[in-house]
């Protein structure tokens, strides 16, 4: 199967999106897969980090919205007993 002009084009622009470093606020609601009423909240919240150079538009560093996603990790099962492990035979008996 032949791909379309269209579907080649998209495939373009999505690899030169994965080059940049600077988002615009539309390219940051792609890449973090939010809405962007809710990225709108999230800047107006100051709870995400961007930039405003001229006071109007906003811009993401694809680097720190990467960090952002990375906050608050979820640990597995095994991360939680091997911590667990770990402090109970490094713990100090009581006498």
């Amino acid at each position: 199967m032949e791909k379309t002009l269209e579907m080649r084009v998209f495939e373009l622009e999505k690899m030169l999106f994965l080059t940049k470093d600077v988002l615009s606020f539309d390219e940051a609601s792609i890449f973090l897969n939010l809405s962007k009423s809710y990225l709108y909240k999230l800047t107006s919240g100051n709870l995400i980090p961007h930039y405003k150079p001229q006071g109007k538009m906003l811009y993401f560093e694809k680097t720190e919205l990467e960090a952002w996603l990375r906050q608050n990790p979820i640990k597995t099962k095994a991360q939680i007993e091997q911590e667990a492990q770990s402090y109970t035979l490094n713990r100090p008996l009581k006498k």
